[in-house]
């Protein structure tokens, strides 16, 4: 199975950069299956109805979350009838939405996301995610009623998150770390046969400080004194995220290589896709 995890959408100019480019690589790379994280679709905070209508008709099966999620209270009127709209699994019970659910890919694949959020540096502090990892994969095991398995873990820290994967090893397909919105270079396969990358980094204007314009952040770091408000940068935008080949007899990682696309960044499309 070949799959495309495209990290954290930023703003207008990442969200309109996915809607525009993924149809296009659906069908030239013959994608099987393709998961957007887009908790920051909506002016660098949170996701509208609508944003994630959109992101659905471009081709994404599954969209992901993480602590922004309900930053547009919109979230919290639709997240309750959307199967394919993931909110971090670890929120207290009762927390509107879902955490995961198992989709068809387009090869006829079940698979598993789960979108867990990790607690080092992070707000809110939600419940132990590896706790929330086991009871994931322990409801849904690969090979059994999962023909794969991604894990989107959204957390600051990257030992939490390299912890969690060498914790889910063999177990999962994919763990992609999401959040820091910078893409690693540290793109592998585990021992166990699990896919791993510390951070996908975002689809958003690389020429700002984490996606938002640049003006602002870089103030309160010189003088500490707010001026304004965070806002998206508007600049032409880059899209980060990795390329997956997932077997299918084992449901595990054969292949990874980033996917890079747009102005800033160097581009590079996995080689096993050609």
């Amino acid at each position: 199975m070949r799959l495309l995890f495209l990290g954290d959408m930023v703003g207008k100019t990442g969200r309109t950069a996915v809607w525009e480019q993924l149809p296009g690589l659906i069908s030239d790379f013959k994608l099987d299956f393709v998961i957007v994280n887009g908790e920051n679709a909506a002016g660098g905070f949170g996701i509208t109805e609508e944003i994630f209508r959109e992101t659905l008709a471009a081709g994404a099966d599954v969209v992901t979350t993480g602590n922004h999620v309900w930053d547009q209270r919109d979230a919290l009127i639709f997240a309750p009838r959307e199967e394919r709209f993931l909110r971090p699994s670890n929120f207290p019970k009762g927390t509107p939405g879902r955490g995961s659910g198992v989709y068809i890919a387009r090869n006829g694949a079940r698979v598993l996301v789960a979108n867990i959020m990790g607690r080092v540096f992070m707000h809110p502090e939600l419940d132990d995610p590896f706790q929330a990892g086991e009871r994931e994969l322990s409801a849904c095991p690969l090979g059994e009623q999962a023909d794969a398995v991604v894990i989107d873990f959204h957390a600051e820290a990257t030992s939490e998150k390299m912890c969690f994967a060498h914790f889910v090893d063999g177990r999962a397909s994919l763990v992609v770390g999401t959040h820091t919105h910078q893409p690693t270079a540290d793109h592998q396969i585990l021992n166990g046969g699990t896919a791993y990358i510390s951070d996908a980094g975002m689809c958003g204007d690389y020429d700002s400080s984490l996606g938002m314009d640049k003006e602002e952040p870089l103030n309160r770091f010189l003088s500490k004194v707010p001026k304004g408000r965070f806002e998206a940068a508007s600049g032409p935008a880059t899209l980060c995220g990795i390329g997956v080949e997932i077997s299918d007899r084992t449901g595990l990682a054969e292949k990874i290589a980033p996917f890079r696309r747009g102005p800033r960044l160097e581009e590079t499309v996995p080689a096993f896709w050609s």
